[in-house]
């Protein structure tokens, strides 16, 4: 496995424990944090060629 597809299943990693981050918290806050991180890590997902 080469870098580029370590580091997209890592990102992917990343942003399935962030959505259930966001299912699991309540403060409002929070809540929007945690969603404008799980956008941002999509986008980076968006664009393999970083």
């Amino acid at each position: 496995m080469d870098d580029d597809d370590r580091e997209q299943r890592e990102l992917q990693e990343r942003v399935m424990r962030f959505r259930a981050m966001e299912r699991e918290v309540t403060d409002p806050l929070a809540i929007g944090l945690l969603h404008d991180i799980v956008t941002e890590l999509e986008a980076a997902l968006e664009q393999p060629d970083k």
